[in-house]
Parts: structure tokens; sequence; C-alpha cells
């Protein structure tokens, strides 16, 4: 049994211990700002990825009174295949490298809604970052608030290095 005493010593010691911990120094840009860290998407974690995108813009748009979104199976299959696309060429835009165009991948995917918009990114930050990204600006805000989607496609595509390549596609 420790006494009081004991105790005492053993969390001093342990406050110590704490303070003398290195620090870890973070690497900063030529521009002086924080580099930033690689954000790991680990095959366990495309469910919660997915989910906590939904949330986010749920929430998001349940404040502005918009009707919230369900994810769809064929704008997410949409979203993984531009994705992918877009590390193969090597940049954010919104047309395949087969000269498809947004609205030709969401009707191939076999959606029979009206495809709405498509949001993209290129980043190593995590989807809640890039949401908030996207929500700076109004071309991209728009998409996300909509007040006609109903239906979300959501995806990305991971490079070995880090690199992801985020799409979102709405319809209603």
């Amino acid at each position: 049994m420790i006494n009081r005493r004991t105790g005492l010593a053993l969390l001093g010691a342990a406050t110590l211990a704490a303070c003398a911990a290195p620090a870890i120094e973070q690497q900063l840009g030529p521009d002086g700002k924080p580099l930033p860290q690689v954000y790991r998407i680990n095959p366990g974690d495309e469910g919660k990825v997915t989910y906590n995108m939904l949330d986010s813009i749920n929430a998001l748009r349940g404040s502005a009174g918009a009707p919230p979104l369900q994810l769809n199976a064929q704008l997410t299959a949409a979203a993984a295949t531009h994705s992918r696309d877009m590390s193969v060429q090597n940049r954010p835009w919104h047309f395949g490298s087969d000269g498809s165009s947004a609205l030709s991948r969401v009707q191939r995917a076999g959606y029979t809604g009206r495809m709405l918009g498509e949001n993209i990114s290129e980043t190593y930050e995590n989807e809640t970052q890039t949401l908030t990204a996207w929500m700076e600006l109004a071309d991209t805000r728009a998409v996300l608030m909509d007040r006609n989607a109903r239906d979300l496609g959501f995806s990305w595509f991971q490079e070995p290095g880090g690199k992801i390549w985020w799409t979102l596609v709405t319809g209603g």
C-alpha cells in the first residue's frame, strides 16, 4: 500500500518527467507556416470518414434550414472513380482522363436523379479540414448547401505518399 508521502513523491516525479519530455518540433515551410501533417486513412476507417463528412454536412445544412442528405451508392461510385482518376492525371479538375464530365460519370454509375454539383480537392488534410475549406468558398459552399440536393456521393483516393484526392457529388 502506498502511503500519502510516497504517493505525493510519485506524483511529483511523474510531473517532472512529463515536463522533461522533449517537445515535438513542427516543421515550417518557406512561408513560415507549419507544414501539413500527413493524414492517413486506414482501411478500417472508411466508414468513419464517410459518416463524419455526411454528419458534418447535415449539421451545417440543418442549421441553415436545408434538408439532410443521404448517401447514395451510385453517386459514391462516381466520386470514387473521379478521385482515382484525378490522382492518375495528377491534377484536381472536374474532367476525367477520358474527357468525361461530372454529369457523364454520374450517369455511367447508374444514378437516375439529377446531378447537382461536384466538389473536389487535392490535399493532405482530413475530411473536416476539407469541408471547412469548401465552406469558405461561395461556389463549393453552394454545392453543399443546395436545398434541392437530397443525395450525396463522397469518396477519396489516397496516394502512398499521403496526398488525398477528395470528390463529393450531390444529386436530387
